[in-house]
C-alpha cells in the first residue's frame, strides 16, 4: 500500500503534544499520548521525532510564540519616546490576559529545561530573543535584567493565582531601567 502523502502531520503532532501538556502536564505526555490526540500511528510520531525530547523542544519553541506575537503585535519599541517600563508592563498584562492555558504551558515547558537538557536551548533563546529586543532600547545587561523581572512577576501571577499588578509592574521595571541611568 503506497505511503499517504500528509505534509501537516508533523504539525498536528506538535499541535497535538501541547494538548496533552496542557491538560494532563508534561508527565502525561509520551509518543502514544501525542498520537492519540493527533490521530496518528504511533510510528508518525517516532517517525517525526525520534525522542520525547524532540518532540517537546518542537513544543516550547511554538508555545514560545505567544509571548514574541504580543511584542511583535504592540510594536512600541520602535519610538524612542515610549515609556519602556510601561510598555514591557503592558506587554506582560497583554500576555497574562490571553489565553491563560497558553501561558501557563509555556512556563510548564519552559520550566521543563531543569531536568531536560535537550530543552534548555530553546528556553534560552526565548529570553534572550526578548532581551535582544529589549535591547534596541537599552544595554544588553539591562535588557536580560528586564527578562528576569519579567519572568519572575510572571510565575509569581502563576504560581499565586494573584491578579496582574500591571502599576507594580511598571514601577518595578522602571527602577531597573533607572538603575541603569535610563
Amino acid at each position: 500500500m503506497p505511503r499517504r502523502h500528509d505534509p501537516e502531520r508533523r504539525q498536528r503532532i506538535i499541535d497535538a503534544a501541547i494538548r496533552v501538556v496542557a491538560a494532563k502536564g508534561i508527565a502525561g505526555l509520551s509518543h502514544r499520548t501525542a498520537a492519540a490526540e493527533a490521530d496518528v500511528p504511533l510510528g508518525s510520531t517516532t517517525y517525526h521525532f525520534k525522542t520525547l525530547d524532540e518532540l517537546l523542544v518542537a513544543a516550547l519553541r511554538q508555545a514560545n510564540e505567544g509571548f514574541a506575537k504580543v511584542v511583535a503585535g504592540r510594536g512600541g519599541l520602535e519610538d524612542p519616546r515610549t515609556d519602556l517600563a510601561a510598555e514591557l508592563a503592558a506587554w506582560v498584562g497583554e500576555w497574562l490576559a490571553g489565553d491563560r492555558t497558553g501561558v501557563e504551558l509555556e512556563y510548564e515547558l519552559y520550566l521543563a529545561a531543569l531536568r531536560r537538557p535537550a530543552l534548555r536551548p530553546v528556553a534560552a533563546e526565548w529570553a534572550e530573543g526578548v532581551a535582544e529586543q529589549l535591547s534596541r532600547r537599552t544595554d544588553p545587561v539591562t535588557a536580560r535584567a528586564l527578562v528576569a523581572v519579567v519572568d519572575g512577576i510572571c510565575l509569581q501571577v502563576l504560581l499565586t493565582g494573584v491578579p496582574y499588578d500591571e502599576a507594580y509592574a511598571r514601577e518595578v521595571l522602571a527602577r531597573v531601567l533607572a538603575g541603569a541611568g535610563g
